[in-house]
């Protein structure tokens, strides 16, 4: 497994390789996937997590259930732009990820993804118990989105 830039991840996919989204909390992992073409993004149920050797088995057969060539994981960084226990916790978790899977990760900037999916989801008119457990997957598809829409911009 690599840790790649989304400019190399560009580089490397080829055509109708889905790439999914992650969005790594402390209570669960949010999910997305894109379509084939990697133009939208689509959020999937959570992972519970429970201790790193479930999750991340949990977290490969969603990448072998979903076909996905790799993974785009929301960075915490801070809104000043510096790292904290989030980020430190995130990396952590990439690199244990490496032993388990060839898959690449590219880190996305997820500063104000929940806080836009919070938005769209009272948008929606969804109860705040809903909203609870469709957060983190949506803040998945909210960065998920993000990188699409950086990798449409490199291919053309």
């Amino acid at each position: 497994m690599t840790v790649l830039t989304i400019e190399a991840l560009a580089a490397e996919l080829t055509a109708g390789q889905p790439v999914a989204g992650l969005d790594l909390g402390t209570k669960t992992i949010g999910l997305a996937v894109s379509d084939i073409g990697r133009r939208f993004s689509s959020p999937r149920p959570v992972i519970k997590r429970k201790k790193f050797g479930i999750d991340a088995e949990a977290l490969l057969q969603f990448a072998v259930k979903e076909k996905v060539a790799a993974f785009i994981i929301g960075l915490p960084v801070n809104m000043d732009g510096s790292s904290g226990p989030r980020v430190q916790a995130t990396r952590a978790f990439v690199r244990n990820m490496e032993e388990k899977t060839a898959l690449p990760f590219v880190y996305w900037d997820e500063r104000l993804s929940t806080v836009a999916a919070e938005r769209a989801l009272l948008e929606m008119d969804v109860s705040r118990a809903k909203r609870a457990e469709r957060i983190d997957s949506a803040a998945a598809a909210f960065i998920l989105q993000g990188a699409l829409d950086r990798l449409l911009s490199l291919a053309n």
